[in-house]
């Protein structure tokens, strides 16, 4: 993704750039001087779609390629428009730490039916080298039962070579509950019972 350097400061300056759809933002990494940048707002809007914040984007600026991660988004509460976005470039030699988003696969196939699946926890934290970052942290769902819950060890990450789990591997990421009927819904059961006619019952 190609971004360039920002002469742009000033709130009206900025104003201006957000309304030409270009946004703000900064590469900053430990030990160097923070670069202030910024990027077409479509064009990070289609990379950040794909890559999120847990893949490695290369960011062009003046003829040098920066490997990053997107450290940070932000958005207009209102509009949800992109204000400003943080890039932190990587040293492909040293771990990193960061949290990846947990994605509960074949949720449309869980055997116990009816079931109700609850996700108890959305990303997992973890320690690699960039070159090993995993974009999401997946668990299949589709044979978990009402006693035993989808733990951190589950998931796919836990088992890959070059990452640390740095969340406990014993906490629960996702649990299967039996729907249950409340005091209202029996009561509705029972009035509809109620006024089901009985055959040969005089009016």
């Amino acid at each position: 993704m190609k971004v360039e350097s920002r002469n742009e400061i000033g709130s009206n300056k900025i104003k201006k750039m957000r309304a030409d759809n270009i946004i703000p933002g900064v590469i900053y990494s430990r030990g160097d001087e923070t670069k202030v940048v910024k990027v077409n707002n479509a064009e990070f809007a289609k990379v950040f779609k794909s890559a999120g914040s847990s893949s490695i984007i290369d960011l062009e600026l003046q003829g040098d390629t920066l490997p990053v991660i997107v450290k940070n988004v932000q958005r207009h509460p209102v509009t949800g428009f992109v204000t400003h976005v943080d890039f932190q470039k990587l040293n492909m030699s040293e771990k990193i730490k960061m949290s990846i988003p947990i994605v509960l696969l074949n949720r449309d196939d869980i055997q116990v039916q009816p079931s109700i699946l609850l996700q108890l926890m959305d990303q997992i934290d973890i320690e690699c080298l960039p070159s090993y970052i995993p974009k999401t942290a997946d668990v299949d769902v589709s044979d978990m039962d009402f006693t035993t819950p989808k733990l951190v060890r589950d998931t796919d990450i836990a088992k890959m070579e070059g990452i640390t789990i740095l969340t406990d591997l014993d906490e629960p990421v996702c649990s299967l509950s039996s729907p249950t009927i409340t005091e209202d819904d029996t009561l509705e059961l029972t009035v509809e019972a109620d006024e089901v006619p009985v055959i040969g019952e005089e009016e």
